[in-house]
Formats: structure tokens, C-alpha cells, sequence
């Protein structure tokens, strides 16, 4: 089997590492496709010792994506794909050299799933550990992987391997505005209705650093990226009740964690944006919050919180 890794790229700093990464990897039966959303960094210059290696391309948007519809080039990347499965990984993420050996001997063993999780460490700027993410079982049904989820556990789009034909029938990745839950509803729709199996051995390592999209501001904007995710889950979560694929017990368990987890999302945003915008902004948060289902309490109690944070 043919693996293909993606590298949605803007930035420099890290992409020589990524690159690497998968290099390096045990398993030689892969391509790699590296997108350039029209950078103003030197990309190409950090390329150009690679392209003599047929198995790695390198395209260069016309147009920026950018990080509102980061999605896109990930999409774009997807189109430029030849392998059975993808892994769409970060610029600044690393894979370990036992990646794809391990999600190799993973498929062999369940081929007919459509998504497939790697084992995830949390790194530093510098490369350095600083967390291993917790283990999972070697076979999970999509409701389990999903209320785990909502309820803390951390994943992220380079942990998850996917058929691509799957992905490609599905329409690529599902789109949401700065990717704000994209991945998790990709997932979702993967794991329906066979559910996922898990690589024990770490071979994702995913950076935390200043420059990522996750961290950026935009507040006003991702609050409406979080309804359209809460929309997309609860409709879906309609759906499997109405199927009695799983018990009601469990799927008012996952709509429970879900719509707390939405909240405390919503929340987050708002009163980031009333830090930052100050005592303005909340006339602005008063006039919308029906349409972000929040009391008028809620609301009175982001502005006190916001006020004491900023003090």
C-alpha cells in the first residue's frame, strides 16, 4: 500500500524538519506533497534539496487560502494525491520513523476501516517532549472516540490516517472556517459505522508554538465556526438515535458532553474578545448572544470574568 502525506504549508521555520520526518520512515512505499499557499517566505528554497527524490512534489497556490479557510489547501493537497491512505500533517509537526510501518501493519490487520489513529506526543519549539497523549484501545466505535472527545481528550489533524478514497467520496475535509472542528467532523464521518483502530506505538509528534492557527484571535469569527460544528454534531447524533445504532443512555451521554464542551468554547471566545476589545464589544456579544445560546446570566457573568482577567 502507498501512503500519501500531506504538508499544507505558509511557513518556514519548522518545514525542514517535517520534511524529514517522513523521509526518514521506515516503511519507503510513500509520496509527499508539500502545497505552498502563496508564502512570502522562501519555500521553494527549502524544497529544492528535496525534489530530486520522485516520490516528493511541490505545488504553490495562485491564490492564499489563508487561515480562514485553511481547509482548502488541504483539500488541495488531498487533489494531488495518489496513495490509498493520507495523512495530513502540520509545517511545523514531525512524524517518527515507525509511522507508517506501524500504520501499515495497523491496516493489514483491519483493512476495512476508513480512518486510523497514531499514537500522539505534544513537542516543544525546540523538539523537546512535553506530553505523551494518553493511550487508546486498539478498536473504538465512532460514539466512544467522539464523547471522549467532548470530553477532553486532545487529538488533532496529523494523528489520523484516512483512506483516501473515503475522503474523496466524502468531498475531502470537511470545511469549517479556520478549521474550527473540521478535523473532528472528518473523523466522525470516518469512524461511521465501523469505528476506528488505534496504533500503540508513538508516530505523531505535534509542535505547540506561537505561530499556530489554533492560537491565533479572530473571536468573533469562530464563534459562528463553533455553532456550525454543534449543528453538524447534533444532527448527526439525531440521526443514530433514530437508528438505534447505539442506546439513548449513551447518545444523551454524547449530546451532554458535546453541548457543554460547545458552551465552554463559545464562552472562551467571547470573553477573549471582550479582553481584548474591551467594554464596547460586549454591547456587541449582548445584541448577538441568542443567536450563540447564551443566557442573559451567562452573559453577565463573561463580562465580570472578562473584567477580572483584564485587572
Amino acid at each position: 500500500m502507498t501512503f500519501s502525506v500531506t504538508i499544507p504549508t505558509y511557513k518556514a521555520r519548522f518545514l525542514d524538519e517535517a520534511i524529514k520526518s517522513v523521509i526518514s520512515q521506515t516503511y519507503q512505499d510513500w509520496q509527499l506533497i508539500i502545497v505552498d499557499d502563496c508564502s512570502p517566505e522562501d519555500l521553494k528554497g527549502i524544497m529544492e534539496p528535496f525534489l530530486n527524490d520522485e516520490r516528493i512534489s511541490y505545488y504553490r497556490n495562485e491564490k492564499n487560502c489563508g487561515a480562514v479557510n485553511v481547509v482548502d489547501n488541504w483539500n488541495i493537497c488531498l487533489s494531488h494525491c495518489i496513495g490509498d491512505y493520507v495523512i495530513c500533517i502540520g509545517d511545523d509537526d514531525r512524524l517518527l520513523p515507525c509511522c507508517l510501518e506501524d500504520l501499515s501493519n495497523t491496516i493489514d490487520k483491519y483493512p476495512d476501516l476508513n480512518v486510523y489513529h497514531l499514537q500522539t506526543e505534544i513537542i516543544d519549539e525546540n523538539g523537546q517532549v512535553i506530553e505523551r497523549l494518553e493511550e487508546r484501545p486498539e478498536r473504538e466505535d465512532a460514539l466512544s472516540l467522539m464523547t471522549k472527545r467532548w470530553e477532553g481528550r486532545k487529538q488533532f489533524i496529523g494523528d489520523f490516517c484516512y483512506s483516501r478514497q473515503h475522503l474523496v467520496t466524502c468531498g475531502g475535509y470537511y470545511f469549517i472556517p479556520y478549521a474550527w472542528g473540521s478535523d473532528d467532523i472528518t473523523l466522525f464521518r470516518a469512524a461511521l459505522p465501523l469505528g476506528i483502530a488505534n496504533v500503540s506505538r508513538t508516530g505523531f509528534q505535534y509542535r505547540e508554538n506561537q505561530y499556530s492557527i489554533s492560537l491565533s484571535h479572530n473571536d468573533a469569527e469562530k464563534v459562528p465556526a463553533v455553532l456550525m460544528q454543534k449543528e453538524w454534531h447534533e444532527k448527526q447524533l439525531a440521526k443514530l438515535l433514530s437508528q438505534g445504532i447505539y442506546p439513548e443512555k449513551d447518545i444523551n451521554n454524547a449530546l451532554s458532553a458535546m453541548n457543554h464542551l460547545m458552551e465552554k468554547l463559545i464562552v472562551h471566545h467571547i470573553k477573549r474578545d471582550l479582553k481584548q476589545g474591551g467594554f464596547t464589544r460586549y454591547w456587541y456579544w449582548l445584541w448577538n448572544y441568542p443567536k450563540q445560546v447564551l443566557s442573559c446570566l451567562t452573559m453577565i457573568k463573561i463580562y465580570i470574568l472578562s473584567i477580572r482577567d483584564a485587572s
